[in-house]
Formats: structure tokens, sequence, C-alpha cells
């Protein structure tokens, strides 16, 4: 089994799709979903769906989240592996996850169970089929909250039916700095399509560096298939928008691309302070270099991603103290991008 993270594959830096991921939605039939739990009846949960998980899968580990302190936690938050909304609130739970990191398993979030399969790259299917044999798996011992005219029930009506939200997180740079308002401009009109655009970690949050996640809405009255092909056709649509507008700029000026990629790699080369914002902004600016396959563009030791989730707040306060001031993380987030582009 590859034992590689998403984020460390090579693919992630060869085009606008990052990576693919999907989600299953599951509530346990006998259990009140989440708002109406008890203590009592919520560790019960998380232990029966955990015992569900476990004997299949020897390359699955199991994380008592609450023993982290808050830095650790975010750190997962940050490589994708929970939610924000998964790292609130008092109830017990449970998480699951692969040797890899790149299939989890959060007890008790939204919904009783979630489902994540990450893959690198534009690998949804794979995604969803990584997914469904952990669904098989855990109902093959729990009996899940399910109506035969409405499909798996779930704590939001927008996810009942499949249950399944399927996403890509994408690198629009090209977009971004022709002033294109992502989220609600140009794409208004994808809502119709059961399609919506949000920030880097989903629902609710803002996007850094030009990346975005591209997700469906519902999934009531859909099938599995439908759903993952909608996606892919609005994704296919906005690649095809951004892949214009950087022809566009290489055609007119493409020494004014050479110019932006060359700044953003001599600052990073030379930095001695840097926020998470600016060096986000100029580590996209690097990836669109190479994707616009600029010759002499240098080969880098780590996936570009990987360097942007490294820089986030809570992974350099577990690398160097929990109790960094904002200034301190500067310094620090500076002389990792040196060490890496110096």
């Amino acid at each position: 089994m590859n034992n590689t993270p998403w984020y460390q594959e090579p693919v992630t830096d060869e085009g606008e799709i990052l990576s693919s991921r999907v989600r299953l939605a599951r509530n346990i039939k006998k259990y009140p979903f989440r708002l109406k739990l008890t203590q009592q009846d919520a560790a019960a949960m998380v232990e029966e769906a955990a015992e569900s998980v476990t004997p299949g899968g020897k390359y699955f580990r199991r994380v008592d989240i609450g023993n982290f302190s808050e830095t650790e936690q975010k750190v997962f938050m940050e490589k994708h592996i929970v939610s924000p909304e998964f790292l609130g609130g008092n109830l017990p739970k449970g998480l699951l996850i692969s040797d890899d990191q790149n299939i989890s398993v959060m007890l008790n979030e939204e919904d009783h169970v979630r489902i994540q399969s990450v893959k690198p790259g534009d690998d949804l299917n794979r995604a969803f089929e990584t997914a469904s044999q952990i669904d098989d798996l855990i109902e093959e011992r729990v009996e899940f909250a399910f109506d035969t005219e409405y499909g798996y029930l779930t704590a939001c009506l927008t996810n009942t039916g499949t249950g399944l939200r399927a996403s890509y997180m994408v690198h629009l740079p090209c977009l971004s700095r022709v002033g294109a308002n992502i989220s609600s401009h140009s794409f208004s009109n994808f809502g119709k399509f059961g399609v919506a655009i949000r920030g880097i970690y989903g629902e609710g949050t803002a996007p850094m560096g030009s990346i975005y996640q591209i997700s469906n809405q519902n999934t009531l009255g859909k099938s599995e298939s439908d759903i993952i092909a909608g996606l892919k056709s609005v994704t296919q649509n906005v690649i095809s928008q951004e892949r214009c507008e950087r022809q566009k700029l290489l055609s007119a000026n493409r020494r004014h691309l050479e110019d932006i990629v060359y700044r953003a790699y001599g600052i990073l080369a030379n930095c001695r302070l840097i926020s998470a914002s600016e060096a986000m902004n100029l580590l996209s600016d690097i990836r669109l270099g190479c994707i616009s396959a600029l010759s002499d563009m240098p080969r880098l030791q780590k996936q570009i991603y990987q360097i942007m989730m490294e820089i986030q707040p809570a992974h350099l306060q577990r690398t160097h103290g929990e109790n960094l001031n904002e200034m301190q993380r500067d310094m620090i987030r500076a002389d990792y991008l040196r060490g890496i582009f110096a």
C-alpha cells in the first residue's frame, strides 16, 4: 500500500486541480442526531462506529482528538483531515485515519459518521470508490438511518439522499488576478447546477493563494454518478476559463507573467519576515509559473501545496513552540521559505 499523503504526490503540481475529495454523511439509526445526543449516547455511538471500522482495516489508527492541544488539532484541519466544525463542541468524538492520511472517518461531526477520501489531482471516481468501500464496511456492522423514499437521513437537509459531498480543490490564479470574484461574479449561476465555490477549507472559509473548493450542494433526488458527473462538468468549465485567461496573459505579455513569477521567487528566496497571506499569494505565483511551463523554473524539493500547508500557523507552532507570537511566526516562516527557494 502506498503510504504517501496526497499533498506529497507530484500530480498536485501538474494542473489546476490539486486534489479530489469525497465525503459521505451517515447516521446510526438507533441514536438521535447529534443535536439531541446526550454525553452517554455520544460516547456509545463513537465506540460502536469506531469498532465497525477497525476490524476491516489494519491501515487505520484511532486518534483521540481530545487529548491533543489546540495547535495540534488545528494541524489536522490544515491537512484537511478534519473539518473546522469537527473541532468544536463538547460531546465525545472520534477520529480514524489511514496510514497515508488520505482516508479519515470523523465520528460525531455534523453527522454521526463522516467518511472522507482524498486523492491527488483529478481522481474523483477513485476517491468515491474508496469512500464507498469504507461505507460498506461500516454498514455491515451498524444500521444507518435510511428512508426508502428519501435515502440516507442527515442532520442537514442538503446532504439527505446519497449523503455525498464531492469536491475538487482547484488553483485559479489567473481568474483571481483579472479581478473575477470567484465566489459570486461569473460563477454566480453555478447554484442552479447544484454546485458551490468555497474557500480553501470549505464552507464558511476564505480562499488563500487563489485556491478554492468546488463542490456539489444537494444530493436529494440524484444518484452518485449524476452528482460526480455534474461536478466534473462545472469544474471543467471553470478550468477552461482559467486557461483562457492564462493564455491571454502568455500571448499578450509573457514578459509580464515572467516578472510576476520571478519577483515572487526573489522575495521567497530572500525574505526575513513574511505573513501567511503574502506567502500564499507568492507561492500561488510560483505555481502559476510551473503550470505555464516557464522553461527555467527551478525544481523544488517539495510539492507547492505541501509548502503552502507547512507555512500555516498551527504547523509552525507545532514545530517551533505553541506560544509563538505573529512576529515570531513570520520570522520562522521566512526562514523556512528561504531554505527551499534560496
